[in-house]
């Protein structure tokens, strides 16, 4: 994100897990809590993703082979159908590495959720799974940057298993963006569905380390500003709440993310997209970005405010 062997649960997750919870002001909506039981899987999907032995999911490698082959068993134990066209989405395409551009053989995984109001028009949910691989002899095992993400992708698909959401969902576990967004790309040139009917992207990237700044970034509103009204009436969720920006002219390099990831492939091909992620901390693509760095609760609040912000966003649209 933002270019440039598995261990026990630890005792202090377990621990924390049912510390998390929500808070709400009167008339906002919210999301259904989550059971302790997603909590615990929330958690256990970053552990499998971000263990050494996924050799840091790079593209093409065989740690991402195995990232993918995992998405793909947790999807199916969800029930999430695959699209008509398969539940992988090859491409091959040129990226960028260290030493120059070169090929990459990527895939995406795609699941779809059937809507039961607006079945004719699709969210489509991102996450890209891959993460930059081994340099220098050192494994970048990326639990936040974007083993998070993708946790929080499928703990949002499990919570559309139980309660149906309104607008069509495609679940979008996308590879190759940390070789130039290749995954987004392929997937809007080749959509699974008519670009027209895709009423909105909803990517994220990096969502567990928001102790920096107690805030889940949304960028995105500047250009879609239908989206904020809808999204400032959700609540914080323990320490954690939706901040707005990064997207206007005045945010400058690293300070602007309208281009920083997937979304970015999305906002090209002119679909309406909305970014959420938390802050920039000190294990951003370094080898230190591990799971141990994790506070599951704060985790666990901002998997929650994210599904709650998709439930928003989901019932206002199309009204």
């Amino acid at each position: 994100m933002r270019h440039l062997r598995p261990a026990a649960l630890p005792p202090l997750a377990a621990a924390l897990l049912l510390a998390a919870c929500t808070t709400a002001t009167p008339d906002a909506p919210v999301a259904a809590p989550q059971p302790p039981a997603m909590h615990a899987q929330l958690l256990e999907d970053v552990r499998i993703l971000a263990a050494d032995d996924m050799q840091g999911r790079d593209t093409g490698a065989p740690g991402g082979a195995m990232a993918r082959a995992y998405i793909v068993g947790r999807l199916e134990s969800l029930g999430v159908a695959p699209p008509p066209m398969g539940r992988e989405q090859p491409w091959e395409m040129q990226g960028r590495t260290r030493e120059g551009p070169r090929t990459f053989n990527g895939v995406n995984v795609i699941g779809v959720i059937p809507g039961t109001r607006v079945t004719d028009k699709y969210i489509v949910v991102t996450a890209h799974y891959d993460h930059v691989g081994t340099n220098d002899g050192q494994v970048f095992n990326g639990a936040d940057d974007n083993a998070s993400g993708v946790a929080t992708m499928l703990a949002l698909a499990a919570d559309l298993k139980r309660q149906a959401p309104d607008h069509s969902v495609l679940i979008v576990a996308l590879d190759g963006e940390e070789r130039g967004l290749l995954g987004a790309k392929h997937f809007v040139e080749a959509p699974p569905v008519p670009l027209e009917s895709i009423a909105m992207n909803l990517n994220f990237d990096m969502t567990a380390r928001a102790e920096t700044d107690g805030r889940l970034w949304v960028t995105g509103t500047y250009q879609h500003p239908n989206f904020r009204p809808i999204l400032e009436s959700v609540p914080a969720n323990g320490a954690v709440s939706l901040a707005f920006g990064k997207d206007t002219p005045q945010d400058t390099g690293e300070d602007n993310w309208v281009q920083a990831s997937d979304h970015a492939a999305f906002h090209r091909a002119q679909v309406p997209f909305l970014y959420l992620g938390v802050n920039y901390h000190a294990d951003y693509h370094r080898p230190s970005d591990d799971f141990d760095r994790i506070t599951p609760s704060v985790f666990i609040s901002v998997t929650e405010l994210s599904i709650a912000s998709f439930r928003a966003l989901d019932r206002a649209l199309d009204r």
